[in-house]
């Protein structure tokens, strides 16, 4: 694994996006995606009914990266530094060269191929500056939007787990998509 390009946290731009560090100020933005019952659809996770929340996951987040645990990136539009989604590495195995994949996006960017610059420019860095061997999705079965990016990126389907989660007063079910490198579109 390559520590070194945690000298100074990676910041990505892409053609309409710029992938930049999570900072205090994001809070309100991730408050508000966090809360949207739209973004949190399929997440499997309780909506944020407080600031409070947003400003503990933010610090997580800064730690996660500060500790290189983790890669936690607020999307923005080029030109406008304001959260409009995020991504991260956020389950990294760095024994086995394997990272977890999440992101989420305003719902009005969706359809617009938005995440999937964002997902290629995380992915990209992944493979070229992490160096990982594989990165994973663990994705809500009923998230068909999702899905179909992971497939367009060239994520296969690796696990189909039945009631493995408890949430919300009911068991879910969850599928795991990964991508190696050497598969990579």
């Amino acid at each position: 694994m390559n520590d070194d390009m945690f000298e100074t946290f990676p910041v990505i731009g892409t053609d309409r996006l710029v992938l930049r560090d999570v900072q205090p100020g994001d809070a309100a933005q991730f408050f508000k995606i966090r809360s949207d019952a739209q973004v949190m659809a399929y997440m499997d996770r309780p909506l944020f009914q407080s600031l409070d929340e947003a400003e503990k996951l933010v610090d997580s987040s800064i730690e996660g990266n500060t500790k290189k645990r983790s890669v936690n990136w607020v999307i923005t539009e080029k030109g406008r530094d304001i959260l409009i989604g995020y991504v991260a590495f956020w389950r990294w195995v760095k024994e086995h060269f394997r990272a977890e994949i999440g992101f989420a996006l305003f719902p009005g960017y969706w359809g617009k191929g938005f995440m999937s610059e964002a997902l290629e420019a995380a992915i990209g860095f992944g493979f070229g500056k992490m160096g990982l061997h594989s990165i994973e999705a663990n994705v809500n079965p009923g998230n068909a939007a999702s899905i179909t990016l992971l497939e367009k990126l060239g994520f296969k389907k690796e696990a189909y787990f039945r009631e493995n989660m408890f949430f919300n007063g009911k068991f879910v079910d969850s599928v795991i998509y990964s991508l190696l490198e050497k598969d990579r579109k």
